[in-house]
């Protein structure tokens, strides 16, 4: 019964507000999704102390596919794992629809928004709380669905029309190769439930599991932005601030992170292939750090800290250690949403100006946006004791014990960066002279929406030492626990080199940007190489955006209007001038008729004689 109302209460949420889509707003529309978000978090707490020591709820609601040897059902499940994803996701979604009532008070669409929103929030817990991978499928499409709605929402926008469309086709590019993984699964396996397919993933040949691999991966790397597949996530800022907020902490982009970490008995039978996932997570850790040292859209840089905070989950999960992952994963998704939110607080204050260098100032009337955006960049710099400290920490320590030295060092020097651009974020924007016009008066943000981020303010301080019991709350699940065995001196020269390099960022930039620094000069090549993104969506769109609308032109003009148009038309004609020569044959005079009738008679009697 709980399991159902975890997962059911947000659609019940959703389909009430969407009652008055089309109304003018009313708050009730927003009011009883958040009651049913809340009814839906108690539940989870409810059931929480039950989910121990191994134990799995179960709930099956009806059939669902019944074909051949294909059997199907609606089936759910809630083990540790999934838990801590549910947590997570209703958290932090709970949140985001209080703030949402202040910061969409003023759109005509408001309540829209919120059966939006809500569907998001349901979508992605279909996802996480599936028992087989064709429902964990579903769920993957209607986050996808929800987050071109959402991103979207502005459709009046051409930018967010086109960021929306981005997001859809990259995510459908990459979700083709995920739902050939799954076709090959059932192929493999004649199941698609997970309790039918882990425990034998070693039955099957070495080739078709690196296959199965590989192809969830793609799936993978498209939801969670990693490489070469990531542009859509920073034009995703078109959406409104609670969107970004929620596709970055709690749903969308962890969902590929949670596809590897659950799908872990395939994976820790493929190490090539997880080799690889942990390459390209340090090397995406590093890539989008770069790009947010220079940028200076406020909500692009927190998107590129979020792809690269990505790549150090998928860093851990790749060396084997899928509870840091899942640690650093939940960690993440307080103090982002956090900082995301706040940054909504800001455009609100800056009438939507996002641009950071015309700023400045904004400390003195906005001091608790100021505070709390300063407390979730701590965290995400990974400073002692507030939780990114913990997660990241953990992933330096497996890179370390991994034996990779290069790649302790990679994502040390990821740590550095980090810590600068945050800083030179909360520089810019709070603790230098203003630069903005006189004619903004900026202010603090609606009570209810500095409310709803005290909470996220207290778990990006805290929730960090639940660490060990983290660890141990999982290690009766399919999880692997690597173990993490390293001697006190080590481990204190590993927490010492972290520390003095997220210091040394933040200090650099405080440093810098009081005294009016600037890294590089903005007409420097490396300045124009990373604020144009390494020109990769300049090579995406000159090398296969305007080859397409070519193509597609050419395929109109000369196939569709020359070919298919005239075939049709031709036959048209045909029919017409054969109705217009026929018409005599309905004169109404019965002798013509009677002619006629004889003239058939005859041609069908030569007809029969000539075959036979």
């Amino acid at each position: 019964m709980l399991l159902a109302i975890i997962l059911f209460a947000p659609l019940f949420g959703s389909l009430f507000a969407s009652l008055f889509a089309f109304k003018k707003k009313m708050l009730i529309a927003a009011i009883v999704p958040v009651i049913a978000l809340t009814i839906s978090l108690i539940s989870a707490f409810v059931l929480f102390p039950n989910i121990v020591d191994g134990y799995v709820e179960y709930i099956d609601i009806s059939d669902w596919i019944i074909a051949g040897s294909l059997n199907t059902s609606f089936g759910f499940m809630v083990d540790g794992v999934t838990m801590i994803m549910i947590l997570v996701v209703l958290v932090v979604s709970l949140l985001v629809h209080i703030y949402s009532i202040g910061y969409m008070s003023h759109d005509e669409c408001f309540n829209k928004f919120f059966a939006f929103l809500s569907a998001f929030v349901f979508s992605m817990l279909v996802l996480v709380m599936s028992d087989n991978f064709l429902g964990l499928f579903i769920g993957w499409e209607g986050v996808g669905l929800c987050s071109w709605m959402l991103i979207g929402f502005w459709y009046k926008r051409e930018s967010a029309s086109f960021a929306a469309n981005e997001a859809f086709i990259m995510n459908r590019i990459a979700d083709l190769g995920m739902l050939l993984g799954i076709f090959l699964i059932f192929y493999s396996f004649g199941s698609l439930r997970y309790i039918d397919i882990f425990p034998y993933v070693g039955d099957i040949s070495q080739f078709t599991l690196n296959l199965i691999g590989i192809l969830l991966f793609i799936g993978a790397m498209g939801k969670s932005a990693q490489f070469p597949l990531h542009t859509w996530l920073a034009d995703a800022m078109e959406g409104p601030t609670p969107v970004s907020a929620l596709i970055h902490a709690a749903t969308m982009v962890t969902a590929g992170v949670y596809l590897v970490i659950r799908a872990n008995p395939i994976y820790d039978l493929i190490p090539n292939v997880s080799t690889f996932i942990t390459y390209l997570g340090a090397f995406v850790a590093i890539f989008a750090a770069t790009m947010a040292l220079v940028n200076r859209d406020l909500k692009r840089i927190i998107a590129y800290s979020t792809l690269s905070q990505l790549g150090y989950m998928f860093v851990a999960a790749g060396l084997g250690y899928y509870w840091i992952a899942l640690f650093h994963l939940m960690t993440h998704a307080f103090f982002k949403s956090l900082l995301f939110l706040g940054a909504g607080n800001v455009m609100h204050a800056m009438n939507d100006n996002l641009d950071i260098t015309k700023m400045g100032g904004l400390y003195k009337p906005m001091k608790w946006t100021a505070i709390l955006m300063t407390i979730a960049s701590i965290a995400l710099a990974g400073i002692y004791p507030f939780a990114g400290f913990f997660s990241k920490d953990k992933i330096l320590e497996a890179a370390f014990i991994d034996g990779s030295c290069f790649l302790w060092a990679v994502l040390l020097l990821g740590a550095l960066l980090t810590a600068f651009y945050s800083f030179r974020l909360l520089m810019l924007v709070f603790f230098t002279p203003k630069r903005y016009e006189d004619s903004l008066h900026p202010h603090e943000a609606s009570s209810i929406m500095i409310l709803s981020l005290l909470p996220l303010g207290i778990l990006a301080i805290f929730i960090g030492f639940v660490e060990s019991n983290f660890h141990h709350y999982l290690e009766n699940y399919y999880l692997p626990l690597k173990s993490m065995e390293i001697d006190s001196a080590t481990l204190a020269m590993l927490i010492a080199f972290a520390l003095v390099f997220a210091l040394t960022g933040i200090i650099m930039a405080i440093i810098a940007y009081k005294k009016g620094f600037k890294l590089i000069a903005e007409s420097n090549p490396i300045y124009k190489l990373l604020f144009n993104q390494y020109y990769i969506p300049k090579i995406y769109n000159d090398f296969i955006m305007k080859p397409y609308k070519g193509l597609s032109r050419f395929f109109w003009r000369e196939i569709d209007l020359r070919i298919i148009d005239f075939v049709v038309d031709f036959i048209a004609r045909i029919f017409v001038w054969s109705g217009e020569k026929s018409r005599i044959t309905q004169s109404g005079n019965l002798s013509q008729s009677l002619i006629l009738m004889i003239c058939g008679i005859f041609t069908l009697l030569i007809i029969l004689l000539l075959i036979f």
